[in-house]
C-alpha cells in the first residue's frame, strides 16, 4: 500500500510538472514584439501602449514596451532596441525622439532580421524603417492653419502668430505640423524640412514645448513677453495648448481675444474645444496606429511579408479629422460631440 502511493504521488508530480512545462513552452512560444514611445506619460502614448497590449493579447504576443525618459531621450531608445534585438524580438513599433539620430540603431535591428515600424514620427530618411504608420502630420498642420485663416477673415494679413513647438532638434511630426499650419494660413514656407528661417513679420517667434503643459505655459509666457498682441497660437500638441491657456489667462488674454489651434483629438483636448480653450484640433488616432503595427509584425513573423505602404504616399495614412464647433467654409471638420465618439484617453 505503502509503494502504491508512493506511485501515485509520483505520477501526480510527474503530470504537474509536464503541465508547468508545457505552459512554460507555450509561453516562450509567443513571439517577442516591441512598442518604443517617446515618453511615459503623454496620453497619447499611454492609449498607443492600451491599443498595442490588446492587439499583442489577441495575437497571441509578448510584447514589451519602453519609453524614453523626456521627449527627445534618444539614448533610453537605443538601449530598448538593442535590448529587444538581443531577446530574438521578431519586430517592433517605435516612436522615434529623434528622427536622425536613431536611424544608425534602427539599421542594426533590421539587419538582425527584425521588422521595425515607426508611429507617429516619421524617419529622416523616412525609408530608413520597414514601415510608416502615422497620421499625415502636414495635412493635419494645414487643416488647423486653414481654419485659422478662415476663421480670421481679412484679419488674417495681420495677424500676431506665436508658435508653440516640439524639440530644437526639430524631429519631422514636428516641422511637418509646424508647416504643415503655414501653408494652410499663407505663410511662405522656406526650408520644406525645417522652421524657424521664415521672413513673415506675423511670426512673433518659435519655442519650444517638449509636447508638455509646462514646456507649453513657459513658451508662452516667453512669447508674449515678446510680442504681447499675440492673436494666433499654434501648438504642436494638445497638452501644450492646455499650458499656453493657463499662461494666457494670468495676463488676462483668456478672453477670447486668442484664436488657438492643436494637433492630437484626445478627450481632454476635444473638452478643450468644446470649451473654448482651443479653436481647433486635428485628430489623430494612436489606437489604430499600434493595432495596425502589431498586426503586421504578427504577419511578418508567420510569413515574412512586409507591410506596403498606402498607394501614393510613402507611408499608412493612419488619418486626421478637422474637430470644432465653428467650422468655416471649404475646410472639412466635425463637431466636438462627433470628436467626443471618436476621441482617446
Amino acid at each position: 500500500m505503502g509503494r502504491l502511493n508512493i506511485l501515485r504521488a509520483a505520477l501526480a508530480s510527474a503530470v504537474v510538472l509536464g503541465a508547468m512545462a508545457a505552459t512554460a513552452t507555450l509561453a516562450q512560444d509567443k513571439p517577442i514584439v516591441g512598442l518604443i514611445t517617446k515618453t511615459e506619460g503623454n496620453p497619447f502614448f499611454v492609449k498607443m501602449r492600451e491599443g498595442a497590449q490588446a492587439k499583442a493579447d489577441e495575437l497571441g504576443l509578448e510584447l514589451r514596451s519602453a519609453a524614453g525618459k523626456f521627449d527627445g531621450d534618444n539614448d533610453s531608445q537605443i538601449a530598448a532596441i538593442e535590448n529587444l534585438i538581443s531577446s530574438g524580438a521578431k519586430g517592433f513599433a517605435i516612436v522615434p525622439s529623434d528622427s536622425s539620430a536613431i536611424v544608425p540603431t534602427i539599421q542594426q535591428a533590421r539587419d538582425a532580421g527584425l521588422l521595425v515600424i515607426v508611429l507617429d514620427t516619421p524617419l529622416d530618411p523616412i525609408d530608413a524603417a520597414d514601415a510608416t504608420f502615422a497620421t499625415d502630420n502636414r495635412k493635419a498642420g494645414r487643416l488647423i492653419g486653414e481654419w485659422a485663416k478662415g476663421t480670421l477673415g481679412d484679419a488674417a494679413a495681420n495677424a500676431k502668430i506665436a508658435f508653440l513647438d516640439l524639440a530644437v532638434n526639430q524631429p519631422t511630426v514636428d516641422y511637418l505640423r509646424d508647416q504643415g499650419f503655414m501653408e494652410g494660413f499663407g505663410i511662405d514656407v522656406k526650408d520644406p524640412n525645417r522652421y524657424g528661417d521664415e521672413g513673415d513679420p506675423r511670426i512673433c517667434g518659435h519655442e519650444m514645448t517638449a509636447g508638455s503643459e509646462d514646456g507649453g505655459r513657459t513658451a508662452m509666457e516667453t512669447l508674449l513677453q515678446k510680442c504681447p498682441d499675440i492673436n494666433v497660437v499654434y501648438t504642436i500638441n494638445e497638452p501644450a495648448a492646455a499650458g499656453a491657456y493657463e499662461a494666457r489667462k494670468a495676463v488676462g488674454k483668456d478672453d477670447g481675444s486668442v484664436l488657438v489651434v492643436s494637433i492630437d483629438g484626445g478627450c481632454p483636448g476635444v473638452q478643450n474645444v468644446k470649451a473654448g480653450v482651443i479653436g481647433a484640433t486635428s485628430q489623430q488616432y494612436p489606437l489604430l496606429m499600434a493595432s495596425m503595427a502589431l498586426e503586421a509584425i504578427k504577419k511578418f513573423a508567420d510569413t515574412g511579408e512586409k507591410p506596403a505602404p498606402t498607394p501614393g504616399l510613402d507611408f499608412f495614412d493612419t488619418g486626421a479629422t478637422l474637430i470644432t464647433d465653428q467650422p468655416v467654409a471649404g475646410v472639412e471638420s466635425i463637431d466636438t460631440t462627433k470628436g467626443t465618439e471618436l476621441c482617446w484617453g
